[in-house]
């Protein structure tokens, strides 16, 4: 088990996190900068999917951290409160993407579902206003995780994701409480809205071709979200926390192990969903999608006039050395 551990915290969520680190960077601030210059075509939801992007930008700024923590085979040397704020930015991130991502369904389920209802009366300020209350509602349900235990007070050792094992119990009542609030009620509020959405989308034949496309488009990209990286984090994170409870009741199961393995792959899958929301930008705009063809056209013909200008300095100084 201590091998398993060492192993796959050192070779396995270093790699993903440096790639989610460059990745998510580089695409968020694409992604923000393509938000800010569409701002008016995207509507009142563009408030949420600019807090999408701040709280990517927030957990992405602290994972050179936790690749340094992995490198060194989960020693922790930045002390207890870093720690904690570290585990904090995560889950911040992790809850906040969940709810803008619920907030985004139920406006496009209202925009579709209940047009005339709704026409004019949600404002920019509506939109502010329910951002604030989802940063409030998912800082209060995280913010119980800082007093568990974390690591061995300031000298250096684990940063736990959860806690130690002697507080485990407690912290897996928290987390199903926690994942129940957090995760499920906003997953099956998603569900509803999107399944109304696709059925008015199919009765009604006078729907424009161009907002059915945008809403298939962000369905996809939710259920690509919630089946890589929400569901089975969720789903391994408790059924690890409750092995670690059978092990401290001292019972032994076969399947801990695998438990566990599954476990850390999924974390390095949730970490991925900082590096995927920037899709969401994508479905916001037809204009978007045309823009980075432009740009990686762009990028492509710059790449290929610097490859034949050094090609063409290296064939003349060959031909000058052959005279």
């Amino acid at each position: 088990m201590l091998w398993c551990e060492h192993a796959l915290d050192s070779r396995f969520l270093p790699p993903v996190y440096i790639l989610v680190f460059i990745i998510g960077l580089v695409a968020n601030g694409w992604g923000l900068k393509t938000l800010l210059q569409n701002w008016k075509k995207l509507g009142n939801v563009n408030v949420f999917v600019f807090n999408l992007g701040l709280t990517d930008v927030l957990y992405l700024l602290t994972l050179p951290y936790l690749v340094v923590y992995h490198f060194m085979k989960s020693t922790w040397i930045f002390g207890d409160t870093f720690c904690k704020i570290t585990r904090f930015c995560f889950n911040l991130n992790l809850y906040s993407s969940i709810g803008f991502l619920t907030c985004i369904s139920v406006y496009r389920y209202l925009a579709i579902v209940h047009p005339m209802k709704v026409m004019g009366r949600l404002s920019v300020t509506h939109s502010v206003v329910i951002s604030v209350m989802v940063w409030l509602l998912v800082s209060v349900q995280s913010l119980p995780d800082m007093f568990f235990t974390k690591t061995y007070g300031n000298k250096p050792g684990k940063c736990y994701e959860t806690t130690s094992t002697f507080y485990v119990e407690d912290y897996l009542k928290y987390s199903l409480g926690w994942t129940l609030t957090g995760f499920c009620i906003p997953l099956l509020i998603t569900l509803g809205c999107y399944g109304h959405v696709i059925v008015t989308l199919y009765r009604k034949e006078n729907i424009d071709k161009v907002l059915k496309r945008k809403c298939l488009r962000l369905l996809f990209i939710l259920v690509v979200l919630f089946s890589v990286c929400y569901i089975p984090y969720h789903v391994l994170k408790n059924l690890n926390l409750w092995s670690r409870v059978l092990q401290k009741r001292r019972t032994c199961c076969r399947w801990f192990n695998g438990v566990y393995i599954a476990h850390q792959i999924s974390r390095g899958l949730v970490s991925l969903n900082s590096a995927l929301n920037p899709l969401v930008y994508l479905h916001g705009s037809e204009d978007v999608p045309a823009q980075l063809r432009q740009q990686l056209e762009e990028a492509g013909q710059m790449l290929r006039r610097l490859y034949f200008s050094s090609f063409g300095r290296v064939t003349v100084s060959q031909s000058n050395e052959d005279i």
